[in-house]
């Protein structure tokens, strides 16, 4: 009973401190990652299938609201995406490579903060594994800190990008009603007006829907898959429902079955899952968070900052004056490519549309993959 205590007193403080707004800027959502942080500081503990349950059911709705509008998304724009997913990984990392080596940061250290200011847990899993491999091949029997370092880097992560989101748009005076419906208009036309009633609804709430999309897509998500080198990954909690969403989002239906699932509720249950990953993830990071800082100083915080902000930056500048993008697009984009979940979250209240989520989904296995390369390539060459 006193866990259940502790998680809603989270989540009401979180909810509370994420409306506070400081002219016109707001956590929303990621309120409750702050207060867990310090929770998570005072020993407060969570279990992990809570946040990986929150995350399989935040990214399974969203595959789900935005699958009928992702490929065309994706056919309108691949290049762009791709190009966009490429450069903030190789940014960052190169931002980690030289930066941290003017620092003096220990290697693994620097490549978890890595992973974390990019909000990557395969990249922490991949740096983690790689880092103790080189550790253990120099005879040392050092313990690896790539996780120390990617709770360092996580926080300002989360909460960075969530504030940059709503900043940008202000900074290119972007009227975001106007381009939320010019990139409707765009998305959805005649053709792919769904015709519900000629279809047989076997589920009033679409929860077995859901059901559906997070059992196979988390299944999904434990295929390993081989990379050259003799490496590999999967597209794990996140990338395997994701994807299964998209799949069933743009088909609909099954035979004379219907697959749609009522908005309200997807809705709803997005909010529920980003909350849950959210309160799992803050205080996991915030076990040891004030003594990592205090022992190694504040230049490691202050890394990450940097390899958090700096690829957002060379990624919109790219998209807005060479690739000509719309800022909402471009923001989706920069969600994707910085594997972040709650900005994805914040982008949609922003903007008030599911609509925005196709350019997540369309950059986000790019650097999903670029990630998990990168922490290896860069335990490889540090």
């Amino acid at each position: 009973m006193n866990d259940l205590i502790i998680i809603f007193c989270i989540i009401s403080l979180g909810y509370l401190l994420g409306n506070i707004s400081i002219k016109g800027l707001s956590l929303g959502t990621s309120g409750v990652l702050l207060v867990a942080l310090v929770f998570g500081h005072f020993g407060a503990v969570v279990p992990s299938i809570l946040r990986n349950f929150g995350l399989a059911l935040f990214v399974g709705s969203v595959g789900l609201l935005s699958g009928p509008v992702f490929f065309k998304s994706l056919r309108a724009k691949a290049k762009e995406y791709i190009i966009l997913g490429i450069l903030i990984v190789v940014s960052g990392a190169l931002t980690t490579l030289v930066i941290g080596k003017l620092m003096n940061v220990r290697f693994d250290l620097a490549i978890g903060i890595f992973t974390g200011a990019l909000t990557s847990t395969p990249g922490l899993a991949a740096a983690t594994e790689s880092t103790s491999a080189i550790l253990a091949l120099n005879g040392t029997d050092a313990v690896s800190l790539a996780s120390i370092g990617y709770g360092i880097a996580y926080p300002f992560g989360v909460v960075g990008i969530v504030l940059f989101i709503q900043l940008y748009p202000r900074l290119v005076h972007c009227d975001i009603e106007a381009e939320t419906r010019k990139l409707h208009e765009s998305l959805f036309d005649a053709e792919m007006e769904k015709k519900e009633e000629q279809y047989i609804r076997v589920d009033m709430f679409g929860l077995m829907i859901l059901s559906f999309v997070l059992l196979f897509g988390l299944k999904l998500g434990t295929i390993s898959i081989p990379l050259p080198g003799g490496m590999s990954f999967t597209l794990g909690t996140a990338g395997g429902p994701l994807f299964v969403g998209l799949l069933i989002g743009h088909f609909d239906h099954f035979g004379k079955y219907s697959l749609q699932a009522p908005e309200t509720t997807i809705k709803v249950l997005r909010e529920i899952g980003l909350c849950l990953f959210l309160l799992g993830s803050g205080t996991d990071a915030g076990a040891g968070f004030v003594e990592t800082i205090s022992t190694q100083g504040p230049k490691l915080f202050l890394l990450g900052i940097i390899i958090t902000l700096l690829p957002m930056i060379i990624a919109c500048l790219l998209a807005r004056f060479v690739f000509r993008m719309d800022t909402l697009i471009t923001l989706g984009s920069v969600c994707g490519g910085m594997t972040s979940t709650p900005a994805l979250g914040a982008l949609i209240s922003l903007s008030g549309s599911e609509d925005v989520a196709a350019s997540y989904a369309s950059t986000y296995p790019v650097s999903l993959i670029l990630m998990v390369l990168g922490a290896q390539i860069l335990a490889m060459i540090w």
